[in-house]
């Protein structure tokens, strides 16, 4: 009977290492820098028609646009841009939301990134954009 509890405390075991040994690692997120954090007006092809998502007010475009750095020798996939926006007056543009948008892939080393924002037309001008990063996937995320 003890013979049999080992045995099966064994194969527990065994079974538990070979799940754990061939494992395909999991995809490790990574920290993107994000510097010379800019705006401009959008193109008007872009423009037109800009409404906020909160229905059909008015609203201004911009390109946000910046370096995005990536310190690792291997691409970054879906990376997550993280930032706040103020207007004018120090009020948050973008309330209750600091996931502004995501970049597709970030090659090894410092490569441009910009995105798409609509604010709202009351929100007075200029912009200030604060605290942006980034954080994405080292191999491709399943859709």
């Amino acid at each position: 009977m003890r013979l049999r509890s080992l045995t099966a405390v064994f194969i527990a075991c065994f079974v538990t290492f070979l799940s754990w040994a061939f494992t395909p690692s999991a995809i490790a997120l990574t920290q993107i820098k994000l510097s010379h954090v800019s705006y401009k007006d959008c193109p008007p092809e872009l423009a037109e028609g800009a409404v906020i998502s909160s229905g059909s007010a008015a609203a201004n475009c911009f390109i946000v646009t910046g370096k995005a750095e990536n310190g690792t020798n291997k691409t970054v996939y879906d990376a997550d841009i993280f930032g706040r926006i103020y207007d004018a007056s120090n009020n948050p543009v973008l309330q209750n939301r600091t996931r502004l948008g995501s970049i597709a892939e970030v090659p090894p080393g410092i490569s441009d990134f910009e995105l798409r924002i609509s604010v709202p037309a009351n929100q007075s001008l200029p912009l200030k954009l604060k605290q942006f990063k980034a954080t994405g996937f080292s191999g491709k995320v399943r859709r």
